[in-house]
C-alpha cells in the first residue's frame, strides 16, 4: 500500500480514537509516548541531513562551467522565483490567518502544549530583535558547537561555503570530499526513509492524542491552512511564473502548460522532482523544443536547488504555526523565516519528507517548539503532491526563459 494512503488510514483511526478515548486514559498515554518517539527520531536527522544535502548541492559550483554565463543567469532566476514563492506564500498566511480561530489562536484546538507565553520566551530569547543580529548569527564561530546546539542558522551557510569551496579543490582530495559528502547524504537519506516508514504510527499517535482532548475542531484550522497554502501554491504556478514567462522568457504561459502537462503530472503522482526528472528533460527537450545544452545544465541543478513549491509551504508552516501561538512576529523574525526558508529549500530533493525536516531547521531557529510539526502531518501528503508539481514547473519556467536569453528562437513554437 502507498505511504498516502497508509497515512490516510491512520488519519482517520486517529480522529475515532482521539473522539472516543478519553484524555487520561492508557490508550492516550501509550500515543503520546509514540508520537514524542517519532518526533525524536526527525529531530535526529536533522543536522547531518541538512548539512550534507547542501554541501553536497553546492559542490555543483565547483564543475567545469557552473559559474559562466548560463551558471549565473539560471541562479539568479532560481532565487528570484524561490524568493517570490516564500513572499507569496507569507502572504497568503498573513492574509487568510489560518493559525487564528474565532479571534484566539488555535493552539488548544491543534493540541499544543506549550502555552504561547513560553514560545514567546524562547522566541525573544533567540536574539532576533534586529536584522543586524541576524547576519551575525548567519556566520558562527564555532560550526560544531552550532550543530551540536541545533543552532542551524549559522551552520546552513556554513555548509554552503564548505560545499562551494570543496567543489573547487583539485585531483583527489577534491573527489574524495565531493564523494564523502555525497555518501553521507546518501546514507541520510536511507535513514530518513526508515523514519518515514514509520510515519503512519506517528500520525495516528500524535492525531489520536490531538484529539483525545480538542475533538473535530481541529479541522477547521488545519483546513483554513491546506486552503491558504494551496491557494498560494496555484497563485505562484498560475500568475507569478506566468508573468515571469511573458515579460522575460516573452513565450506563451498557455503553452508552457501544454508543454509541461505530462511532467507535472508525474511530479504530482510521485512528489518527487528528481524522479520525475526525466519526464521534464523530455517535456523541455521536445515538447518545448529547449535545447539539450540549456536543458543539460538547468533542469538537474534546479530538481537539485530550485524548490519553489517546498518553499512556500515551508515559510507558510512556520507562519501558521506562529499564528496558532498567537505569536505576533516582528519583521525581523519574518525575515528569518523567509531566509532560512530559501536557504533551506535549496538541496533537499528526493529526500523523504524533506520539508518536514526543513521545517524543523525554520522553527529552531526562531525558537518555536518542534511539536508542531505533528500538526502539519495531517495534511502534509496531499500539500506534497502540490507542492512537488510547482517545484517540477518551476525547473521547466527555468529552463525556458534560460534558453530564451541564450538567443534560441525555436522555444515553444512547433505544434505539440
Amino acid at each position: 500500500m502507498k505511504s498516502h494512503w497508509q497515512i490516510a488510514i491512520a488519519l482517520s483511526l486517529a480522529v475515532v480514537v482521539g473522539a472516543l478515548a478519553p484524555v487520561d486514559s492508557d490508550v492516550i498515554a501509550v500515543c503520546g509516548f509514540v508520537g514524542g518517539l517519532f518526533l525524536n527520531a526527525l529531530k535526529m536527522v536533522v543536522v547531518p541531513l541538512i548539512v550534507s544535502s547542501i554541501i553536497n548541492a553546492m559542490s555543483t559550483f565547483g564543475d567545469a562551467g557552473a559559474l559562466s554565463r548560463i551558471g549565473i543567469r539560471t541562479m539568479l532566476f532560481y532565487s528570484a522565483t524561490t524568493l517570490l514563492a516564500v513572499l507569496v506564500g507569507l502572504t497568503m498566511v498573513n492574509l487568510v490567518q489560518p493559525g487564528v480561530v474565532d479571534g484566539q489562536p488555535a493552539r488548544e484546538l491543534l493540541g499544543l502544549a506549550a502555552g504561547g507565553e513560553k514560545v514567546s520566551e524562547n522566541v525573544s530569547g533567540a536574539k532576533l530583535s534586529d536584522i543586524a543580529d541576524v547576519f551575525y548569527r548567519l556566520v558562527t564561530a564555532n560550526p560544531i558547537k552550532a550543530a551540536a546546539e541545533s543552532d542551524l542558522l549559522g551552520l546552513v551557510f556554513f555548509s554552503m561555503l564548505f560545499g562551494i569551496f570543496a567543489a573547487r579543490i583539485p585531483g583527489s582530495a577534491g573527489q574524495v570530499q565531493r564523494d564523502f559528502w555525497s555518501g553521507v547524504r546518501e546514507t541520510m537519506m536511507h535513514i530518513t526513509a526508515l523514519v518515514m516508514r514509520f510515519a503512519p504510527i506517528g500520525v495516528f499517535a500524535l492525531v489520536a492524542k490531538a484529539f483525545s482532548s480538542t475533538g473535530v475542531e481541529a479541522i477547521r484550522p488545519l483546513a483554513m491552512f491546506f486552503f491558504a497554502t494551496l491557494g498560494g501554491l496555484l497563485f505562484h504556478m498560475l500568475v507569478t511564473m506566468s508573468v515571469l514567462l511573458a515579460v522575460v522568457g516573452r513565450v506563451s504561459p498557455l503553452r508552457m502548460l501544454q508543454a509541461m502537462t505530462p511532467a507535472l503530472l508525474t511530479g504530482f503522482s510521485t512528489s518527487s522532482s528528481a524522479g520525475t526528472l526525466p519526464v521534464t528533460l523530455d517535456c523541455l527537450r521536445n515538447r518545448a523544443g529547449v535545447s539539450e545544452r540549456v536543458t543539460g545544465f538547468t533542469l538537474p541543478l534546479g530538481a537539485a536547488i530550485n524548490l519553489d513549491g517546498t518553499a512556500l509551504y515551508e515559510c507558510a508552516a512556520a507562519m501558521f504555526l506562529a499564528q496558532a501561538y498567537g505569536l505576533h512576529l516582528d519583521f525581523a523574525t519574518q525575515f528569518v523565516i523567509v531566509a532560512m526558508a530559501v536557504v533551506t529549500s535549496m538541496g533537499v530533493t528526493g529526500i523523504p519528507s524533506a520539508s518536514l525536516v526543513a521545517i524543523a531547521v525554520i522553527l529552531g531557529a526562531v525558537g518555536l517548539p518542534l511539536e508542531g510539526l505533528g500538526v502539519l502531518l495531517a495534511v502534509d501528503r496531499v500539500l506534497d503532491m502540490c507542492r512537488t508539481a510547482v517545484n517540477v514547473y518551476g525547473d521547466g519556467c527555468g529552463a525556458v526563459v534560460i534558453g530564451r536569453l541564450e538567443g534560441e528562437s525555436g522555444i515553444l513554437k512547433q505544434p505539440d
